[in-house]
Parts: C-alpha cells; structure tokens; sequence
C-alpha cells in the first residue's frame, strides 16, 4: 500500500479497504469521532466544514449503510486534503486507531477470490494473492472445514462436482500477523451437454444454461421452478410473476409451499450481474382446484376418484359440480392518445394506460401499451394484436382518447386525424370485434374510455355484420350521447372510468358483475354525477372472469409461438458497460415505462483518480423518434418526463426518455459522449464518444410506422368515406336481424331460422345493462373534471334509442326468445 506512505495523496483516491476501515473507526467513537474531526477542520480556511454540511453529514445515520464520516471525508477531499493533513487532524483528535488505518499493513490481500457458477465436470478455480514483508502462507476453508492440500493462492478443484458447492475463503499469514479473504460463493450447476455444446468462457457474458419449465398442480402442491446461468462472478437471480417481482424471491431455485389458486400465472427470473441482465423464458404455471364431494355425509371422494354414483339419495354426478372456466391465453391492446395534432389534448390516457398494464399483467395478460398513435399506427398495431389471438384466448381492447359514436357504432379518433374528423381517419371498434370472432376467441372484452357523442361531420353508416357469440362484453366509460371526463389538475391522475376500474379489476369475479361494482362506485362520485355512468352491454352467458386461469390445452404449441412474438417486441436491450480510453466506466441501462417508451440512464461506475469531474450523457438519436433535448440527460426521471419508473429506476444516473418508439425506420443508433475535467490540466473538459446501436427495441421490432399492411381492420367497414372498401360478401335481407328504436311486436316469427343469425350493428347487437337518460353536457364549469371529447370535432346530441338489455346464448332458438319482444324483421 505504498500510496498510503505519500503524504501528498489526495484522500479522494484512498482505496475502498482503506475507507471502509476509517469510516468504521470513526463513526463508532463517540468523544474521538466524526464530528470532532469536522470541528478540527473547520479551523483550517482551506477545507473549513458548514455547519450546513456537518448537519448534511449527521444525516446519513438514517441512510441504509450511510456513514457521516465518509461524507465528511467526501468534502474533505473535494476541497484537495490529503493523507498528510489527514493524519495530522487525526494526531490532533488522539484517535490512534484511526491513524493505524492509515499506516502500511504488513500484510495486504490484492486479489481477493470472486463468487462464480459454473457446470459440473468443468475446472473451479479461486484466486487470492497478498503481500507482506516476510513470506506468505495459504489455507484454504469451505465454510469452516480445511479444504485438503490447498497452500497455493489458487485453489483448483477439477472436475468440479455438486458436492463442491459451497462458501469458500482463504486465510493469509505473514508472521504473526494473518488476514482473511473476502468470502466466495460457488454454485455448481448439473446441465446435461447436448453434442457440440460447451461454456468455456466464465469470465464473459452471462450464459443461460438451464431454464424453467410450465407447471401443472393442483391447489396445497409445491410449486418448484429453477433457472441457472454460469458466469463470474455469480449470477443474481430475482424471480417475477405476471411481470412483477416477487418478494424474497432471490434463489436460482423458487420454491412455493402449498401454492394457492391465486398463484398462478406467468413466471420468469431475471438473472443480472454487476454488469450484464438477461432473463429466462417465461412459463405458464396453472394450479387446478381440488374438488371434492361429500355424498349422505359418510364418504368424501375427490374428483379423480368419482365420476358418477348411484343409488337412492345418493345419486350424484360430477358434471353437475359448476366446471372452472379457462382461457387458452390473455392478451391486451392498450391504447392512450393524448398528444392530439388538431384537437384538445389530454392528461389522463398516460395514467390509465399505465396502471391498466400493470394490473392486467397480474392477471396474466400479455399487454401491448402504447402511447400517441395515428391512424395507421392504430390499425397496424389493431393487426399485431389479432396475430396473438387464437380459440379460446380472452382478448382486451382499451382505448382512452377523443372518440364519438354514430349508430351504434364507436370510433376511436387517432392523434393525426383532421379538423374535422370521420369514419375514414378514425378506427371502427364493432369493425375489430368482427376480426376477433373470426379468432373464435373465449372472451372479447372492450373498455372504451372515450365521449360517445354525435359526430354531424360524419353521416356514413357502417354495415359491420357480427355473429351471434355469448362472449361479448362492452364497458362504456360513459352513456349513449354523453362525455367522458378526465380529472383537470396540474399534475397527472386517471380519468373518471379508470379511477373506479383499478379499484375492482382484480375482483375474482365475472367480468360484468366486476363492471357493475364499478358502475355503481362511479355513480357515488359527487363531481360526475349526473353527468357520466357507466354502461354496460353483455352477450355474456358464461361466468368468464379476467381472474381465470390459463390452460394452453390443445394449442399449446400456438400459445408459446404467440408468447414469443409478443416477447419480440418486448425485450429490452441488456444493459452495458462501456469502458473509454481514460480509464473511465460507464454503464447504460434501459427500462420501458410504455411498449413504445424507453427510458435510457447513464451511471459513472469507475472514474481515473486523477479525474476531478465527469459524467457521461447520451445524444445524436434519429429525427424519427419523439425526444426533446431539452428534457434529455436529467438528473431526476420526473425533469425528463418519467413519472412512472423513477422509484424503480437506479439513482444517482443521467436520465433520457425516448418516445413514440413505433415510428423508428432504423436500428436505433446514439452516441455516448464522456466529459471529464483532470486535476492537473486547465484547458477544460475533455470528451470521448461512442456510438451504440441497441437494434430495434421494444414495440419499434414490428414496423407499426409502415403503411397499413393487411388493411384487415379497414376492410371490415364499407363506409361511403373510406378509401378501401371491403370485398366481404354483405347478406341479404333475409339474413339480417335490426334492433328496432323502440319496442314492437315481431310481424313474423316464422322467418327466423337457425341459420339466420345475423345481427347488423348498425343497429345494435348487444343492448345496456341499465339504460341510460339523453342528457347531454357540454362542460362541467362547477366540477373539477373536464370532458374528453372534442368540440372541434363537431360533436352533437342526437336522439336517444332505447337500450335493450340481452343475455345471448349461441342457439338460435333462446335468441329468438329473448330478442322476441324487441327485434322486427326489416325488408330492404
């Protein structure tokens, strides 16, 4: 430690053992410590401490591992003391004990051993090298037994096997003098090597080696998940369910006693080290109830004993025990447009978009959230998310932003759509549900957040033609004619619909009982009653639930190939580190705060001890992207405009949000630019650069920016505006059903027939759940919320229609029964 014998070292340049030792001594000694050092000091001009500071340094007593000292000695050092004032304050203190940590020991450990896993059969080896004044003797000990023959600074244990696994240090003597070695780790992995495979590196990139697998148990089974990467130094492990961590859950191995039906979901473990994240495939994990029966109250059976028993009262069977609903997969299209071209623009869609995705992934849904979309983007991304649908998926659409309804029909209004608007520029929501029955899905759930009033700019009537299925569920933010409203404050909070969905959407329940709680917490808020409720239209006739579980079933294969291109665009870049020239070390980081926003951070890992400043910030991103110079390389997540991500971003970072990553034609190409200021030069700052290229990150993978590929959600919708007008084949009259406006008698009952079950939109397939009144209001002047809807847009009151409540069935004859009072057979 031959830098410690210079009196001319600057204390800023002590080495970590050094520190650590000091600070120790010094914060543990009440009459000798810390803040008699910093009174000491503040009688030399030259490195004097404020009272303001020694309070700032009393404060870090309250800090997780902070140290007064160390931020004493922090000012100290920014002020230019060295190891010679140093020692003679602490000669001045009488703190002996602080200034043996100061002197050369004769005996210092320079190569400490690091933690590593690696696979069976391959070659362990740990490193501990010191030096001393006289000759330097080894041992070696896993956990407190002697390892054999091990008086070298390696230890080599090849091949290495399971048993070897285990906790590893070193004993070091010089003399009478003897120090240990830090503590090693070493995970032995048991991976069999298919032909051709090998890991020899340990010293590179994190390499996955094993990973988990989909369980299937019934509820009180264990739950055992195990991932593995090989790497120096050791992999850090933290599982996640649905995309959110789980607590405690730090081991290679997760382990779940007794798992409950609530526990069932998505997992996957992210495996990290100090420079390098990865993560593991993610699996289904499904936990079947256990049913049980009790038959005459002498005999319980479970249902792998018991499939009918007869015989007097007896008589039971299981079919008639009520069957657990499943979906083959979840997924859910978000979509939040707020940054409008032409029209108001809007608070709440980031917020509700934003909490929606993180409740829904605890429900297992694979969400796509995205943020300011226009009108090819809308119907692209519309595309990507029909791919992931298959039979029985339970598919979500939600949608916060400007929109009106014209006959039964809603159109979602895109960012760049003109003053004023149609059917053309905006996107047909009945048109998307046509496209997702053709997927023969389980479950069609749509939460429309947006105004529904009339727009008297469009006078087109779309003839979508739905079929009849008993799994349609529409929330409307808002009644027939009426506006939705968003919270109008200064800072961001949700919209009136989702600031009473969030509070149920978890709700173990079928999906419009969940709707109906809703409504009616919606309709106890004193700022929007009378003004905006809540309705609800179901073809529903099944207890479907968003709570129920995923079983794959017979397309597994077809669930894993769409988990994967939904995975696709969500991977984030892996995090690195880039080393410049000067000696300098950075690490980048990412985080995704939406599927089309990316948060990039920078973070000093190691600086030369000669460089008296530095900071490292990112620039030069492509004109496409939606980054504002102003907002870039901030100092907190919220001066950037990240509002959502800062308590789980690393501090102490420069901070960059790059939005609206859908409309990126090229790989995503940066520069990173390095400014650092040397003690001993007065010409300024000098620079480094690097550029980087992290590919296509997030949703940008799936090209949205193009023109419309497949046009199949614009091909739905015949529309005298349109500019593509479907080839589908439109059926007669005599295959149609129109709800009427009103009430009447059906004039011929003998027309309908099973394979007439045609229900045009255009005049309403699913009727309301409680019907709302006409009412319309233009602005609540008195309340604190605003409306969402545009009156640019052109947006009137028209005549209200009267809502029908049904309960549709997939047979023809229970649909004539319930439509029997309110459908009328229309010739045209």
């Amino acid at each position: 430690m031959s830098d410690c014998l210079d009196r001319s070292t600057k204390i800023n340049s002590f080495k970590e053992p050094v520190v650590k030792k000091l600070c120790e001594v010094l914060d543990k000694s009440s009459s000798k410590g810390w803040r008699k050092l910093g009174e000491i000091v503040s009688n030399e001009r030259r490195f004097k401490v404020s009272s303001d500071e020694m309070e700032m340094c009393s404060l870090k007593v309250l800090e997780l591992e902070g140290s007064p000292s160390r931020m004493l000695l922090r000012l100290m050092g920014e002020r230019g003391c060295t190891m010679g004032h140093l020692m003679d304050y602490l000669q001045t203190l009488g703190n002996s004990e602080a200034l043996q940590c100061l002197k050369p020991s004769a005996l210092q450990i320079v190569i400490q051993p690091q933690s590593v896993a690696l696979i069976s059969g391959h070659n362990l080896r740990l490193s501990c090298h010191a030096v001393g004044k006289s000759p330097v003797q080894y041992q070696w000990f896993k956990t407190k037994e002697e390892v054999p023959n091990s008086f070298s600074p390696d230890l080599v244990i090849s091949p290495v096997h399971l048993k070897d696994a285990g906790f590893y240090i070193c004993r070091v003597n010089c003399g009478d003098t003897f120090e240990f070695s830090q503590w090693a780790q070493v995970d032995v992995l048991n991976v069999a090597m298919s032909c051709g495979q090998s890991y020899h590196s340990l010293e590179g990139r994190l390499r996955l080696v094993i990973q988990p697998q989909s369980q299937r148990i019934h509820v009180g089974e264990n739950l055992q998940l195990e991932c593995g990467a090989v790497g120096r130094p050791i992999p850090r492990y933290q599982w996640h369910r649905n995309g959110v961590p789980i607590p405690n859950a730090t081991k290679r191995k997760l382990m779940i006693p007794h798992a409950m039906q609530d526990q069932h979901g998505r997992y996957r473990c992210e495996i990290s080290s100090s420079t390098e994240r990865t993560w593991s495939n993610e699996v289904d994990v499904l936990i079947a109830p256990r049913i049980s029966v009790q038959i005459s109250g002498a005999m319980e059976c479970s249902e792998d004993d018991v499939y009918a028993i007869g015989g007097g009262s007896s008589e039971f069977f299981l079919n008639s025990i009520p069957e657990q609903l499943y979906a083959t997969d979840k997924v859910a299209l978000l979509i939040g447009n707020l940054s409008y071209q032409n029209h108001p623009q809007l608070k709440a869609p980031m917020v509700d978009v934003y909490d929606l995705t993180n409740l829904l992934r605890q429900l297992n849904f694979q969400v796509v959230s995205l943020l300011d979309l226009t009108e090819s983007e809308m119907r692209n991304a519309v595309d990507e998310f029909l791919l992931l649908l298959h039979k029985g998926v339970y598919g979500l659409l939600y949608y916060a932003g400007h929109g009106y309804e014209n006959y039964g029909n809603s159109f979602m209004v895109p960012v760049d759509a003109p003053n004023p608007y149609r059917s053309a520029n905006c996107l047909c929501v009945q048109s998307i549900l046509k496209l997702m029955q053709e997927k023969e899905t389980g479950l069609n759930v749509f939460l429309l957040d947006m105004c529904r009033k009339r727009n008297i700019h469009d006078d087109s009537t779309p003839n979508i033609v739905l079929r009849v299925t008993a799994n349609i569920v529409f929330g409307y933010a808002t009644c027939q004619d009426a506006e939705a409203f968003e919270l109008s404050s200064t800072g961001f909070a949700n919209g009136v619909f989702v600031k009473f969905l969030k509070k149920r959407l978890l709700d173990d329940e079928k999906i419009t009982v969940v709707l109906d709680r809703v409504a009616e917490d919606m309709g106890q808020f004193d700022a929007t009653k009378g003004k905006q409720a809540l309705e609800i239209r179901s073809s529903l006739s099944e207890r479907r639930a968003l709570t129920d579980p995923i079983l794959p079933g017979d397309s597994a294969d077809l669930t894993h190939a769409h988990s994967r291109q939904w995975a696709k665009a969500h991977e984030l870049p892996e995090s690195m580190c880039l080393n410049f020239d000067c000696g300098a070390q950075i690490k980048l980081g990412f985080a995704a705060e939406f599927s089309n926003v990316l948060v990039i951070y920078t973070h000093i890992i190691k600086k030369p001890e000669d460089m008296s400043f530095c900071q490292a910030h990112v620039t030069d991103f492509s004109q496409d992207l939606d980054v504002d110079p102003k907002e870039m390389n901030r100092e907190t997540p919220e001066e950037t405009g990240i509002y959502f991500l800062s308590s789980s971003l690393p501090q102490h970072c420069l901070y960059t949000r790059v939005s609206s990553l859908q409309k990126l034609r090229e790989e995503l190409v940066f520069t990173v630019c390095l400014q650092g200021t040397f003690t001993a030069m007065d010409d300024g700052p000098v620079h480094w650069t690097k550029s980087i290229n992290i590919g296509k990150p997030l949703i940008a993978r799936l090209d949205l920016h193009r023109a419309m590929r497949r046009n199949s959600c614009l091909q739905t919708c015949m529309m005298p505006h349109s500019p593509s007008h479907s080839p589908c084949h439109s059926p007669g009259p005599e295959h149609r059903l129109h709800l009427h406006h009103g009430l009447h008698q059906a004039q011929d009952h003998s027309r309908l027939s099973p394979q007439h079950h045609y229900l045009d939109v255009y005049e309403r397939l699913q009727g309301a759940v409680g019907s709302c009144g006409d009412s319309c209001y233009d602005n609540l002047s008195q309340s604190r919320y605003e409306p969402v809807c545009d009156p640019a847009g052109g947006l009137s009151s028209s005549p209200g229609r009267l809502s029908i409540p049904i309960e549709a069935t997939d047979d023809i004859t229970e649909l004539q029964t319930v439509f029997i009072n309110s459908l009328q057979l229309q010739q045209q």
